[in-house]
């Protein structure tokens, strides 16, 4: 049994036990950038994308790709922008804490498509181009800020790529990549030990972004979360230990074609310049990249993970019968830059509609699967507390993603015991219409493929926390989502002792107070 076992029942006691340290308080003065800066680098201003009217999101979780669909540099700029680039600012009225630094320029808060655990956006995405390409071969680093690629190194070293995912990686035959990496300070500075648990839902975020608008347009994103992580880290520059190196997307690309390895591997010499003076390291988090980078070549079998795949519904329980949902025919770069986090606007004198619930439950079962060397596998199962929507009663419901229905756990309002088991003071959970919550047997996918696939896990809720944020902004409702609340206290309202499944994070839906105060920062 191997460390994140431990790491994971300590994420699961923390609303009981704290961890390590308790007594931590970020040192915001000296907090680093939100994106990593290499200066005297040479930076490629990437163009304008235009959007087809066809790339609604409905397509885009089907996931049916069109053989014919390649990436050229105008689709991944798009895809870059829409995912990771800042796309507007976040001034709206609302109860976070953070509110007294929004109208701040030098603090300011912007918007991009993919949700972050406390909008600290940690992961890194490099392009490796090949010969193929349209720029020289190299490779570069996506500076989120100027929408621009920064040349880190100029040479073919895709075969480099290549030889570090090793026999069966997922994708085509290429030399175009993307490598997402996790700088965990960007992070820890805040959340320290707990961190590394945040992260790596913020990968699944950003990689079911990239498989939502790349499906929409008939593109493949199957990434890969199995590879030599130290020669990638080697290649890229950067000290593995303090930047994890989480994920591989090869990309389809016009006249592509695999490349071999290096014969003299050469690496990034440009190094990121630090802001922060005193750079901490913590434990838990050091451990958990050294025990899920060990063996991460070992890509496990397709069929390793079927004994830790969501037990289906039970069908002793009473059935609730759901409307289809309404068409998710909103383009999917819409959907995306509407997104934000309702943070205490949600208004329970205005109740959601069934079918907006039934729309944001099945497309957040269409995202639980991140694709890639993961295996086909369902291993996120969905609860929902039901609070305020129209024709279902109020009470704790597990959903039946083949009957399209929902099965009663608990009957009555959940409100009290929701707003009694969240730690924060920006929501009020019973003002919510309801209370999405995705579980995975996380012992079982450790048991499984080993520690590594606590990576997985994380991904699999992050994956399932976009697809629901992006889902409700486009049936026209707001959407939260958090991790600060008593995991275990769910487990017992929602009877999982015996299941081993664990509720990771939350997700609220509901309607929204009407006419918000808010600054239309693009008018200005």
């Amino acid at each position: 049994m191997g460390y994140a076992h431990e790491y994971a029942a300590a994420i699961l006691q923390r609303g009981r036990v704290p961890m390590d340290p308790a007594d931590f308080v970020p040192n915001w003065s000296d907090g680093p950038r939100k994106a990593k800066f290499y200066p005297g680098v040479d930076s490629l201003p990437l163009p304008a994308c235009d959007y087809p009217d066809h790339a609604a999101l409905d397509r885009g979780l089907a996931q049916e790709t069109d053989e014919e669909a390649e990436f050229d540099l105008t689709l991944l700029s798009g895809m870059l922008r829409d995912s990771y680039g800042l796309t507007g600012r976040r001034l709206g009225v609302q109860t976070n804490t953070d509110l007294g630094a929004l109208p701040y320029y030098p603090l300011a808060n912007w918007s991009r498509g993919s949700a972050s655990g406390g909008g600290l956006y940690p992961v890194s995405l490099y392009w490796v181009s090949g010969p193929s390409g349209p720029v020289p071969p190299g490779v570069h680093y996506y500076s989120t800020r100027h929408h621009a690629m920064q040349r880190l190194l100029t040479g073919d070293v895709s075969g480099e790529v290549r030889a570090a995912l090793g026999d069966g990686a997922p994708g085509p035959d290429t030399d175009q990549y993307l490598v997402l990496g996790i700088k965990y300070w960007q992070n820890a500075f805040k959340y320290n030990n707990f961190s590394f648990h945040a992260v790596s839902m913020d990968l699944g975020a950003c990689v079911q972004t990239w498989r939502m608008w790349a499906g929409a347009r008939g593109l493949s994103v199957q990434p890969a979360l199995w590879f030599d992580e130290e020669r990638l880290g080697r290649l890229l520059g950067v000290d593995t230990a303090a930047e994890g190196i989480f994920a591989v997307v090869p990309l389809k690309w016009a006249g592509a074609v695999s490349r071999t390895p290096s014969a003299s591997p050469v690496s990034v010499r440009h190094r990121d310049r630090e802001r922060s003076r005193t750079v901490l390291t913590f434990d838990a988090l050091r451990r958990m990249q050294a025990a899920t980078a060990a063996r991460a070549g070992d890509r496990p079998a397709p069929a390793a993970l079927a004994p830790a795949a969501a037990h289906p519904a039970d069908p002793a329980r009473p059935e609730v019968a759901l409307p289809p949902g309404p068409p998710l025919d909103t383009d999917v770069r819409t959907a995306l830059r509407a997104r934000r986090s309702s943070f205490g606007r949600f208004d329970a004198q205005h109740p959601i509609g069934a079918q907006q619930l039934a729309a944001c439950l099945a497309a957040s079962v269409a995202g639980s699967r991140i694709g890639g060397d993961t295996g086909g596998q369902r291993l996120a199962k969905l609860y929902v507390f039901v609070s305020h929507v129209e024709g279902i009663a109020p009470g704790a419901y597990e959903y039946d993603p083949d009957a399209h229905s929902l099965r009663l756990v608990k009957a009555g309002r959940p409100g009290e015991f929701l707003q009694k088991n969240y730690f924060l003071s920006n929501y009020n959970l019973e003002q919510a219409g309801a209370v999405l919550v995705p579980t995975v047997r996380t012992e079982a996918v450790l048991d499984a493929v080993g520690d590594r696939g606590y990576r997985l896990v994380n991904a699999t809720v992050g994956a399932i926390a976009q697809t629901a944020y992006t889902a409700a902004s486009a049936v026209g409702i707001g959407c939260g989502v958090a991790l600060g609340f008593d995991n275990i206290s769910y487990i017992e309202e929602l009877s999982l002792a015996g299941t081993g499944e664990a509720p990771l994070l939350i997700m609220m839906i509901g309607n929204e107070r009407p006419a918000p105060a808010d600054f239309r920062y693009e008018i200005a």
